[in-house]
């Protein structure tokens, strides 16, 4: 099962990571003012994560890959790494939808 890890920025803002089973990060999010902010955010994408039509695929100006994962409204709540291919950034959405609904949640101490 992937987990969300909740750590601090050095602006004092809070965001995530969505890491796999074998540690990856395959989603981060934008930073939030607040950690409950934050975990409203891990909500989103647990909600959002099943719906393939809420990632957004995109390409890079150097010809790499990546995904954003839009909520409902269309606001970006989590963007992937860059990948080499579409083939890899695909199995990058899948990971999220697999590893999403049901990841656990830590919080890194600062």
């Amino acid at each position: 099962m992937g987990k969300f890890i909740i750590s601090k920025r050095t602006n004092g803002d809070h965001q995530f990571n969505l890491k796999a089973v074998n540690g990856q990060v395959i989603l981060t999010s934008q930073g939030y003012n607040s950690k409950s902010g934050c975990e409203n955010g891990i909500d989103s994408v647990r909600k959002n994560a099943p719906d393939d039509s809420k990632f957004e695929r995109l390409t890079a100006k150097d010809g790499r890959w990546y995904f954003n994962l839009k909520a409902t409204n269309g606001q970006i709540i989590g963007t992937s790494q860059m990948y080499e291919s579409d083939n890899g950034m695909e199995k990058g959405i899948e990971s999220v939808k697999t590893n999403a609904p049901n990841a656990s949640v830590e919080v890194e101490a600062n």
